[in-house]
């Protein structure tokens, strides 16, 4: 079951308080500790993959509880105290140009991560492109990470910003193995009105498949004659437009979009060439926003299969409770207090400190043990 959620992100302006990064790099050290110890690489993936168990750990660390920042800050923290060496997990990507050398990282990782590199970099691109061409909700991509582990297990986190709002969007994604046809672990931010959602529409996806093995002079034709039909008709009468006989508001405003024609028609040769077997390779190939816009609404007016227009987000759970922990850098739910912090620092660490050592004595143990056993057996 895809996990969804509202979770307020404005755009905070500054920066994090110098004295406050080496509590938040120290905390979330010695929290990445505990779970390793508790539950290995592969859980700690999972947990992050959920945006309330990620929104919690970013309160927890002092980041705020509503910033976009708690994305980009937090990832950025978690990149530069976690050692994929010692941990058997890696955090690659970020903010930004950053965002663009998962696939460099990924060739970089120690030997004894046993995984498919080629494999993550075509899901990374995968993921990027379902929730900026499949799923076109205003939020333009500017953040990146792939988090994996020694065995595979991976995680994607990304963030995009509405540049009108100035609100973020966060999605979450969890191993899938086709990001086209199956759900997010998660997506958080604001409700938008009207999202052009493909990524849910399976009779839709079809037909748009079958639409780009079409001549696209003939794709042209019938989507100017779709235009047409919107911009010839007013909002009170959405009435004989196509084979649809209707056409809603809201996708009346995710079609209004500019839409380069001639740019568009190129793509369509071009992909066309390759012959596509399914949509994933199509996206690849390819296949931006603008043209699997114009291809939505010759699906809808044309041949009567119109895509998803519900935002799949709603409010099911707020983790603004977790920012009691510490506080927060700006000051909500209250200031950070830096001896708590210290205080749940020094605990963590002591735990992590005793559990290695009673897990290095248990080894101990067990190898004398043997030795015994086997001194036994070279006696009789």
């Amino acid at each position: 079951m895809e996990i969804t959620g509202i979770s307020d992100l404005p755009l905070h302006y500054g920066r994090v308080p110098q004295w406050l990064i080496p509590i938040m790099k120290r905390l979330s050290r010695a929290i990445v500790d505990v779970m390793l110890l508790e539950w290995g690489p592969d859980k700690v993936v999972e947990r992050l993959s959920n945006p309330f168990w990620f929104q919690g750990f970013n309160n927890v660390i002092g980041m705020d509880w509503d910033s976009s920042g708690s994305t980009t800050v937090t990832l950025g923290i978690l990149k530069e105290v976690i050692s994929p060496a010692q941990d058997g997990l890696a955090v690659t990507g970020g903010k930004g140009k950053n965002s663009l050398n998962v696939p460099k990282e990924l060739a970089t990782l120690p030997l004894n991560f046993n995984v498919d590199s080629q494999g993550l970099i075509r899901i990374s691109k995968l993921v990027a492109k379902t929730d900026t061409t499949l799923l076109q909700d205003g939020h333009e991509l500017y953040h990146h990470s792939l988090l994996v582990s020694e065995s595979g297990k991976w995680a994607i986190i990304q963030q995009g910003m509405n540049p009108t709002t100035r609100f973020a969007r966060r999605y979450h994604w969890s191993s899938v193995r086709n990001p086209v046809d199956e759900k997010r672990e998660g997506l958080a931010g604001q409700r938008e009105k009207a999202v052009l959602n493909i990524h849910d529409s399976i009779n839709a996806k079809k037909v748009i498949m079958d639409l780009l093995r079409e001549d696209p002079i003939k794709i042209e034709r019938e989507y100017l004659r779709s235009m047409a039909m919107i911009k010839g008709t007013s909002l009170d009468s959405w009435v004989s437009l196509g084979t649809t006989g209707a056409i809603s508001a809201e996708a009346r405003i995710v079609y209004m979009k500019p839409v380069d024609v001639k740019r568009v028609v190129k793509v369509l040769h071009e992909v066309r060439e390759y012959s596509p077997a399914n949509l994933e390779e199509a996206l690849l190939l390819g296949v931006g926003p603008s043209t699997m816009r114009a291809l939505s609404l010759v699906s809808d007016l044309i041949y009567n299969e119109p895509p998803s227009y519900n935002d799949p987000v709603n409010v099911p759970f707020d983790p603004f409770k977790y920012a009691f922990a510490i506080g927060g850098k700006d000051g909500v739910p209250f200031s950070v207090h830096r001896e708590i912090a210290f205080e749940v620092i020094h605990t963590l660490e002591e735990f992590v400190t005793q559990a290695k050592l009673e897990k290095k004595d248990k080894a101990l143990a067990l190898n004398k043990l043997r030795e015994m056993k086997l001194g036994v057996k070279e006696r009789t």
